[in-house]
């Protein structure tokens, strides 16, 4: 009866997830409100920027924008995953990914993101380089996307590696082979 009485304590301890969520919907409010900034900034000084100025402004809005998808990743796929179901029955337009992203699936979305968000920020130093600026700070910048990447393509490895071993062990009928064989 106490061991019932814990794991139903901690089973319902998930909803005190919910409004981290709840924070990440308030931030991407925030987002929004530096998107619409720049995008303003932007377009008033669309006339008179440079090429590279207005490739360097897509570039902060594309950023913007990956950064805003990968909170909504965070939101959905976390509330989906470790707090409750979400019925998509009554939103005709919901998106299908939504509700089949698991926990394997949400660690790569996000990596993919941040190393997407990564690759715009490098682009966009690159963009700005300036003899005398500090090129360690660039370096830097390199080497830490490098990380992104190569962290990336391990996570993606040793996911395949682990499910490879799940199906690797399953036969015909669903039965695993004992060791004796």
């Amino acid at each position: 009866m106490l061991e019932r009485a814990l794991e139903n304590m901690l089973f319902r301890s998930r909803w005190l997830m919910a409004p981290f969520y709840v924070g990440l919907v308030v931030s991407l409010v925030v987002l929004l409100i530096q998107f619409v900034r720049e995008l303003l900034h932007f377009m008033l000084q669309a006339l008179v920027a440079t090429e590279s100025d207005v490739i360097l402004g897509i570039l902060t809005l594309v950023d913007l924008t990956l950064t805003g998808n990968l909170v909504l990743i965070v939101i959905f796929s976390g509330y989906e995953n470790f707090v409750s179901r979400i019925d998509p029955a009554g939103h005709p337009d919901w998106p299908e990914w939504m509700t089949k992203v698991d926990f394997t699936g949400l660690k790569q979305k996000l990596l993919a993101s941040i190393v997407a968000i990564s690759a715009i920020s490098l682009l966009k130093a690159f963009m700005h380089i300036d003899p005398a600026a500090d090129q360690t700070a660039l370096m830097w910048k390199v080497v830490i996307h490098v990380v992104f990447v190569v962290s990336s393509l391990l996570l993606a490895f040793s996911d395949k590696i682990g499910d490879g071993k799940v199906h690797d062990n399953k036969i015909e009928g669903g039965k695993v082979p004992s060791e004796n064989h």
